[in-house]
């Protein structure tokens, strides 16, 4: 085998490779394509996402001002057992004073 049918048969080895990783390169991404029907349910599953996130949202804002409401009304709720329980104190001071004074006119 001479030079130039050395280089001619490397030649077309070398071309024959190349064909081969095209042909392999090719048939790859003709099977790894992503099809439109998955590119619809992939859009369909982020449209769900985010309507679920937006929900979620809604239902954290409500449940602060619930919350919100509720201790409003729980200090509202408070402040008026306080007065009650004083004006209770002060109403068994004055009975108690009232009792006092009742048995001292009877001793008298």
């Amino acid at each position: 085998m001479n030079r130039t049918e050395f280089i001619v048969t490397t030649a077309i080895i070398l071309f024959v490779a190349f064909l081969l990783g095209w042909f392999a390169h090719w048939l790859l991404h003709r099977f790894k394509r992503v099809s439109q029907a998955d590119m619809d349910q992939l859009e369909k599953m982020s449209q769900e996402l985010h309507e679920a996130e937006e929900t979620r949202d809604q239902a954290i804002t409500y449940l602060q001002q619930r919350e919100a409401e509720l201790t409003n009304q729980l200090a509202q709720t408070e402040a008026e057992l306080a007065a009650a329980m004083d004006g209770l104190r002060e109403a068994r001071s004055d009975a108690e004073e009232m009792r006092v004074y009742v048995e001292r006119m009877n001793q008298a």
